[in-house]
């Protein structure tokens, strides 16, 4: 595709989503903004969050990364299953039974107002870092393609991918985004299916009984490994890190649970959840699959790109042909963005209910400070990309992302999890401290881990060593009264 096609391509694309925009953003209220007055259908949300919860990271990242970590990835995925089902059945009626807009006002009346901006603010720095990520992974390709064959700079390319995610939400909000969110779901599963079977065509793969077979006969399709305690990706490691990692960037989200909490009811929530998680695995094993044949396929021609650059190389090779190439763009522009545009909103939301508290202000005043308070994150998430363009060189980046979540939720985890296991109280005002020297003892002993553990290589446990020790530290700061409220 010529750089003017992308261009026209892009150009439609958001053309659909600020018409989308224009009808479900009539209502520039407070309520729709953050819960779209609780009126969503459940299967709208559960298709969406297909997307929300891939991204454009795991569109271009999980494809990329089989050649070196074979199908080991599906071992985190088949956790993150047991995970929701924690969300629907532990997290979700809690946070029903309290009527929450923000989930992190649960802390406020279990522990007090320290735990609750602490649990806030390490929510708006985790989603802060995990959208970056994603917006970065997606300017570099748009960059690639398009943008450095007019001599535009990267800065520029970043100020208008952000621009256009808030300029379809800066009225309507979630209720925007359950929309949105369903069209670039289906536009992601959509390019990836494409490519699959142009690549099936390519390798001689003429049935879908021809291309399980391939995948079930290569090497690199192993799933589980069981041998090495020590290997990240030992199965047990990935498994429960899997269960954590949904509990905390999903449960512990107020962008994932902000979705959740415009459902009607606690059913329909529930519903939506568990549907959700078994449609997630099958979406999982097509980006395995897809990633297999991408490697088969680069094996076969020649082609040297690797990890996050694999998939749009070839998908923008003109052998391909223009339509999976436009699909390829579409599939990845509506993977970010639909990752993207929630978080923008769920950071505006926490910040505007739990650091400004708007709730006890005038209604035009909270309407304004709501919309000075998404263009701030618009700018923020701008700087964060920018950063990252000078951090990150060569990486894959879903493994950055999971790295850099084990450190910023970990304090999350730490406090749901002493507020829903005990019925201590804590004494408050020493939470924050914790909630920073556990991030830093988790990075050293990730850092000496081999030397400290006799070879044992910390993975995405961090997460689970993180909230472990801010577990610890809480119980340090206990006294023996009984909870704000009750946690059952």
């Amino acid at each position: 595709m010529s750089p003017a096609s992308i261009l026209i391509l892009v150009g439609c694309y958001f053309g659909v989503l600020v018409l989308i925009s224009y009808f479900t953003g009539k209502e520039d209220s407070n309520a729709a903004f953050f819960k779209a007055n609780k009126s969503a259908p459940w299967y709208l949300v559960a298709f969406g969050m297909i997307g929300a919860s891939l991204s454009g990271v795991t569109f271009i990242s999980v494809p990329g990364a089989v050649e070196a970590k074979q199908f080991g990835y599906m071992q985190v995925v088949f956790g993150y299953f047991f995970g929701y089902l924690i969300i629907a059945y532990v997290l979700l009626p809690l946070y029903y039974r309290l009527n929450l807009t923000s989930i992190y006002t649960y802390l406020k009346e279990r522990f007090g107002n320290v735990s609750y901006k602490t649990g806030s603010i390490a929510f708006l720095i985790s989603r802060t870092v995990g959208a970056a990520f994603r917006l970065f992974l997606v300017a570099k390709v748009l960059q690639l393609l398009v943008f450095d064959l007019f001599d535009v700079p990267f800065a520029i390319t970043v100020i208008i991918t952000i621009s256009l995610i808030w300029l379809y939400t800066f009225r309507g909000g979630i209720k925007t985004i359950i929309f949105t969110d369903t069209l670039q779901t289906l536009f992601m599963l959509v390019s990836v299916v494409v490519t699959i079977v142009f690549l099936a065509s390519a390798l001689d793969l003429n049935s879908i009984s021809a291309v399980v077979d391939n995948a079930m006969g290569s090497n690199l399709s192993k799933t589980f490994f069981f041998e090495n305690g020590n290997d990240p990706q030992y199965f047990w490691k990935s498994f429960m890190s899997g269960i954590f990692i949904t509990i905390t960037m999903t449960g512990l989200d107020q962008d994932m649970m902000q979705k959740n909490l415009t459902c009607k009811n606690l059913r329909d929530a529930q519903k939506n959840m568990v549907s959700f998680s078994i449609v997630l695995i099958f979406v999982n094993v097509l980006f395995m699959v897809l990633g297999l044949m991408l490697t088969q396929y680069a094996e076969l021609n020649g082609i040297t790109a690797k990890k996050d650059d694999l998939f749009p190389t070839i998908a923008m090779l003109p052998q391909i042909g223009v339509v999976t190439s436009a699909f390829f763009l579409l599939g990845l522009i509506a993977a970010a963005y639909s990752s993207a545009d929630s978080a923008l909103t769920s950071l505006t939301t926490s910040f505007c209910i739990d650091i400004v508290e708007i709730d006890n202000k005038e209604e035009l005043e909270r309407k304004r400070i709501r919309k000075q308070v998404h263009i701030g994150f618009s700018i923020a998430l701008i700087l964060v990309i920018l950063l990252f363009d000078i951090i990150f060189k060569d990486v894959s980046v879903i493994w950055e992302l999971f790295k850099a979540a084990g450190y910023t939720y970990g304090p999350l985890l730490g406090l749901f999890a002493f507020g829903l296991l005990t019925k201590w109280q804590i004494k408050d005002r020493w939470v924050w401290i914790i909630a920073i020297l556990a991030p830093i003892i988790s990075y050293i002993l990730n850092f000496y881990s081999k030397k400290l553990f006799n070879g044992y290589e910390i993975g995405f446990e961090i997460l689970i060593i993180n909230g472990l020790l801010m577990f610890v530290g809480l119980l340090l700061i206990k006294h023996s009264s009984k909870p704000k409220i009750a946690t059952k």
